[in-house]
């Protein structure tokens, strides 16, 4: 680290230095100032005056008046010149002036910049230390009882109506005389939840699971770990995050799974996979799905951190077939369909092999060979394309996230 500041403070001191001597270098030491010119030429009218007084070219009287002019021109010619010296002599002593603002701005300008948008104290730090650091933060960030001790209780909103939270407190007694109550568990989740008692909320969600065992589904899943990050005050615990990845177990395109999963990767220190995934959500759309709203206020700080530079794409531009692909599929049966499918990808994946294409095509195939289910298909592809595309930053950012939905890329 002190290398560091020893090597920024010397670059910045020569840069100065240089334009410090730019400035100090003579403009034009040959020009002669007008006023010294003009005494010049008066001295030798005086010394004419007298030649010609000598010869007897001219009176006394006419030489008397003469000498009285050009002894005025030079008294006026003189007193130039000493302005013309003063102004100089500021001049010279700007240079000085200038070069210290330079200075005052460079070093201390690039010392507040450092300290705003640097990390003082710490040294640079490789891809691979930084994910592993990642890696660390994750394994040991709080627990979920923990996060929740961290936070004041919560208290019931302003607006209940007291009759709602009397029947609410009435079905807590009833569900704790009768646990294994599931349909009881059900509804106390979610009247809990809907008066802001997201602990309570997620402890009986727990039971559901807990009742339902391997009959539980995707929606018991997400429904326990959405409660879970909001009793932790937006905090995505491990206990969360394995409900999250139970729940993307069932279905990998599952949005709110998705974009909870993108919170905890930016909580833990990796906001480039975390921009990958809600990118690739807003792509997908629909505009009303409940995760948008709050991917477009995070993701532009999102893509900051991740050292992008983004621009927030049609929501739902990149979802699903196209129109004549449903219309052609409408009355098929599923057998037909997946013919139908596995033509199309064939034909794709031929035309990219012989033909080439443009990376858009190349992500398509991929994540249509992840659904069908042909991951070592995929994954060849996948790897052909980095290779194809190896100078294209742009389009190896594509391919990953494609490689990602077909679970062939990190």
């Amino acid at each position: 680290m002190t290398f560091f500041w020893i090597t920024a403070g010397v670059l910045a001191l020569t840069v100065t230095l240089l334009l410090a001597l730019g400035l100090r270098a003579p403009r034009n030491r040959t020009a002669e100032p007008a006023a010294a010119y003009d005494l010049r030429v008066y001295r030798d009218q005086l010394r004419e005056v007298e030649k010609d007084l000598a010869r007897g070219v001219v009176s006394e009287a006419d030489a008397d008046r003469v000498r009285a002019e050009v002894s005025r021109r030079i008294l006026a010619a003189d007193a130039a010149l000493q302005d013309d010296q003063v102004a100089l002599d500021a001049d010279k002593g700007a240079p000085k002036l200038v070069a210290g603002i330079i200075a005052l701005v460079m070093l201390g300008g690039s010392f507040a910049i450092y300290l705003q948008l640097g990390a003082p104290g710490y040294g640079d730090l490789a891809l691979a230390e930084r994910i592993e650091m990642a890696e660390t933060a994750r394994a040991d960030r709080p627990s979920q009882e923990a996060a929740e001790a961290s936070l004041p209780e919560p208290s019931p909103p302003e607006n209940a109506s007291p009759d709602y939270v009397a029947l609410v407190a009435q079905l807590r007694e009833t569900v704790a005389a009768r646990p294994n109550d599931l349909q009881g568990n059900i509804l106390l989740a979610q009247n809990e939840a809907n008066l802001g008692n997201f602990r309570a909320a997620a402890r009986a969600q727990s039971q559901v699971l807990r009742i339902r065992g391997e009959a539980a589904g995707l929606e018991d899943y997400i429904n326990y770990a959405d409660m879970l990050v909001l009793a932790a005050g937006g905090y995505v615990s491990p206990e969360a995050e394995a409900a999250l990845r139970t729940a993307l177990s069932f279905d990998q395109t599952n949005g709110t799974a998705r974009y909870y999963m993108g919170l905890m990767l930016a909580q833990t220190g990796r906001p480039d996979t975390a921009f990958r995934m809600w990118d690739s959500l807003l792509r997908e759309g629909p505009e009303d799905a409940p995760w948008i709203s709050p991917i477009l206020a995070q993701i532009e700080d999102m893509a900051f951190r991740a050292g992008v530079t983004y621009q927030i794409p049609d929501i739902g531009a990149g979802r699903g077939p196209s129109a004549a692909d449903i219309d052609a599929a409408g009355d098929m049966t599923p057998a037909q369909r997946m013919e139908m499918i596995e033509g199309m990808v064939g034909g794709l994946s031929e035309r990219l092999a012989t033909e080439g294409g443009p990376v858009d095509e190349w992500a398509q195939l991929i994540g249509a060979l992840g659904v069908l289910g042909r991951t070592g298909q995929a994954r060849a592809v996948y790897e052909n394309a980095i290779e194809v595309f190896a100078e294209d930053t742009r389009a190896l950012d594509l391919l990953l996230r494609a490689g990602q939905r077909a679970q062939v890329a990190e």
